[in-house]
């Protein structure tokens, strides 16, 4: 309770936390909150914002609005299927490296290593490219280049943990070590976890809008943010709405799980800036 009552006097969480509930309620009531179908045409092409459509119509006459609420949809699976998946593979190998140490661990980095020579977009961009743009080969492409930040927090805060009283104690009464990693070293390890995991859910939907702007992304008629960005750039002069408010949205979004990671370092986690410079 009391760190609840801490983090609502952050303002940085309490903006996020507001941010994030309004993308999650977009997200779970969109059929309900959505004014019109997203793929339907209602209208005339470009029709600027009015009292019928609050924010306007697209290049085929369908409801910018509704295609932002429904792409709430795309952005939050995507985000949280890459921190599901990119957490899991992380975190296990983080703390099989850091527990066990010697080759494993040589291995486990070295691979960290040279997935981290690569700039982190251009190699989900190559790999979407291979595999085919589609929502779910956007979200392997991401886990595949997002597990390295985890593996690498998780190995550093284990190396510290392993080497404690407690873990010691439950060595000496002879646990197995998966034991000893799952309940004695995992539990106090998971504050910084947490922390990288609402950071990096503000990233993965940052990069699938980028790779949707690219047309590596969800495939039409589907709405996606950055696909809305790409096909509203053709009119900024005449429709520039098509574009501010797809970019909005993703700011929003963006902005409030960033503010939300911010507010919880400070509570969770104060050491964790230092660990990730």
């Amino acid at each position: 309770m009391k760190t609840l009552k801490h983090l609502l006097r952050n303002f940085a969480f309490s903006a996020g936390l507001v941010l994030t509930v309004a993308l999650v309620v977009c997200a779970v009531l969109a059929p309900v909150l959505a004014p019109h179908d997203p793929v339907r045409q209602e209208g005339p092409r470009l029709e600027p914002p009015s009292d019928a459509y609050p924010l306007g119509l697209d290049e085929l006459g369908r409801d910018v609005l509704s295609r932002i609420v429904w792409g709430a949809r795309v952005s939050l699976r995507v985000g949280f299927s890459v921190v599901i998946l990119a957490s899991l593979i992380g975190v296990t190998l983080g703390a099989i490296s850091g527990y066990f140490g010697g080759a494993i661990d040589v291995l486990i980095m070295r691979l960290c290593d040279i997935l981290l020579a690569f700039p982190g977009i251009l190699l989900a961009i190559a790999l979407v490219a291979v595999l085919g743009p589609s929502l779910n080969n956007v979200i392997l492409a991401l886990a595949i280049i997002g597990w390295v930040g985890y593996a690498r927090l998780v190995r550093g805060q284990v190396l510290k943990v392993r080497e404690m009283e407690f873990v010691t104690a439950a060595k000496a009464m002879g646990a197995k070590s998966p034991r000893v990693i799952a309940l004695h070293v995992l539990p106090n390890v998971i504050n910084p976890v947490i922390v990288m995991a609402t950071l990096g859910l503000a990233g993965s939907i940052l990069s699938e809008a980028a790779l949707s702007f690219l047309g590596l992304g969800v495939q039409p008629p589907t709405p996606s943010w950055g696909a809305m960005l790409t096909y509203g750039r053709q009119y900024l002069g005449i429709a520039n709405h098509l574009t501010i408010f797809p970019g909005a949205a993703i700011m929003a979004a963006v902005m409030g799980l960033n503010f939300l990671g911010d507010g919880l370092i400070d509570a969770l986690d104060p050491k964790y800036r230092k660990e990730i410079r």
